[in-house]
């Protein structure tokens, strides 16, 4: 089901938590638990105090593997987005995304869900080791990253949805890892091309980060441009 409303060249849809979406088995059902087991690998190396023998091991295991999934084909397909921003169908985020994709090992993954109402946001995440910064602490280049999908995914809510213009984060306290942390992003207003929106990141009670963007709405016709590069890039 979809609703009309804003530019009529984009059309908001009903949105729904990737996390839920059916994909066990098959493909992208093995895509998804493959990378879980590899954010386990990461997680556990960053902590490990293993013998010289066991790096070894592992890593002459991961190369052969890596140089056997080199032997496959390349997915040509960009199916949806992989960042909020521009998404328009906040149902189109891909699971490759490097925040929230839940087939991407490099995601914590950040879980993102719209309200029942308005333009806001609802977000979960626990960062692990693999993201720390300052001892016990979150690297705040990944505060800004969660903040800049959080936010994106908000203003692609407004049906005018476009790419991040700027972006400030106020680090009001150290984020900690290992913690479950909640983030509330919303639309603060829009005007013309230009949709604004703030969030705020919590620990408990606590806000440990606040942040306000500047998304920029651009023509759908651009995305295609890009789609037609990432092809000819890939080859």
């Amino acid at each position: 089901m979809s609703e009309e409303s804003g530019d009529p060249k984009w059309k908001r849809f009903s949105h729904w938590d990737a996390s839920q979406a059916e994909v066990s088995g098959g493909v992208w059902g093995e895509r998804r638990r493959l990378a879980r087991a590899m954010r386990s690998v990461i997680e556990r190396l960053v902590r490990s105090d293993a013998p010289e023998a066991e790096m070894k091991a592992a890593a002459d295991r991961l190369e052969e593997y890596a140089a056997h999934l080199e032997t496959h084909p390349h997915n040509p397909r960009y199916e949806g987005f992989a960042e909020a921003a521009p998404a328009g169908d906040v149902g189109a985020f891909l699971d490759q995304s490097p925040v929230i994709g839940l087939a991407n090992p490099l995601a914590p993954p950040l879980e993102l869900r719209a309200a029942e109402e308005g333009m806001r946001v609802h977000g979960r995440v626990r960062f692990g080791s693999a993201y720390e910064g300052a001892p016990g602490c979150v690297h705040g280049g990944w505060i800004a990253a969660a903040f800049d999908e959080a936010l994106g995914f908000a203003q692609s809510l407004s049906a005018q949805p476009g790419m991040t213009g700027t972006l400030k984060v106020r680090y009001c306290k150290p984020t900690p890892i290992h913690t479950d942390l909640r983030m509330e992003c919303w639309v603060d207003r829009v005007d013309g091309r230009k949709v604004f929106a703030r969030g705020t990141l919590h620990a408990g009670d606590a806000v440990t980060a606040e942040s306000e963007g500047i998304f920029i709405s651009i023509d759908p016709s651009r995305i295609q441009a890009l789609l037609r590069d990432r092809a000819a890039q890939e080859g």
